[in-house]
């Protein structure tokens, strides 16, 4: 039952999507009113919460319609199989471990486990800006488990990202690893979203990050929702989008 919280799926993607097309159908975008397309290409990569898989999180990237998305690369890579000591050591799809649920403030973290996912995803990153890719339009979003390694991952990147959105995260981290956190990583913005009935991922455990991001110096965007359980709402991901398109650098 814990691991159905934790899991939840996202449930309005169906809806969404089913009147975006409707839309779009009904009126047709007219050529002679398209922008020039002078945005350079941007990369969002989307890490998933426990038990969860990349390509079950692809329908996100359909809801992001403006035209400052026409050149994003979008990655929705899948967690290793692991086991898992909050359900009772069974294997499954998971960043790190995680040892308790409700996932609190205080609960224990599993430091060794995160670090090396956070260097897996700093490879990924470095591929894309390898590809030619301006660190500045690099975007790392993650829900639940995946929010989590998205702060633990931006952070500790050496290099200052276009952002990291945490959605129903938590710090993985002890306070020993603010040490490793470069100057350019602390320019990174955070954009941090929570559920103020969340009993997976406690609300407590969301709004103790803003505070820890303060004292370091990192600038942090909290929003509470009422009401919204462990899950992701469109509410949410329309704020993402306006929150990214709102940082994209331009090709001129």
């Amino acid at each position: 039952m814990k691991l159905m919280l934790l899991v939840k799926p996202i449930v309005v993607f169906t809806i969404t999507l089913s009147v975006a097309i409707f839309v779009v159908l009904l009126f047709p975008e007219n050529p002679s009113s398209r922008e020039p397309d002078s945005m350079a290409r941007s990369f969002v990569l989307w890490l998933h919460g426990l038990g969860d898989s990349g390509p079950a999180n692809e329908p996100i990237k359909t809801l992001f319609t403006s035209p400052e998305f026409r050149n994003t690369k979008w990655l929705f890579p899948s967690a290793p199989s692991n086991p898992v000591t909050c359900n009772y050591g069974a294997v499954m799809p998971s960043w790190f471990d995680i040892h308790e649920i409700p996932v609190t403030a205080d609960s224990p973290k599993d430091e060794s486990g995160l670090l090396k996912a956070v260097q897996n995803v700093h490879a990924t990153i470095d591929k894309e800006i390898a590809s030619g890719t301006n660190p500045s339009n690099v975007f790392v979003c993650g829900f639940s488990q995946g929010g989590a390694l998205t702060l633990a991952s931006v952070l500790l990147y050496p290099k200052t990202l276009g952002g990291g959105a945490v959605f129903s995260g938590w710090v993985p981290f002890n306070s020993s690893i603010i040490e490793r956190i470069t100057p350019e990583a602390k320019r990174t913005p955070i954009l941090w979203s929570h559920g103020m009935a969340d009993r997976t991922v406690l609300f407590e455990a969301g709004q103790a990050g803003p505070p820890f991001l303060e004292k370091i110096g990192v600038s942090c965007e909290f929003k509470a929702y009422p009401g919204l359980s462990h899950s992701i709402n469109n509410e949410e991901l329309k704020n993402l989008e306006s929150w990214i398109k709102a940082r994209l650098q331009s090709s001129s």
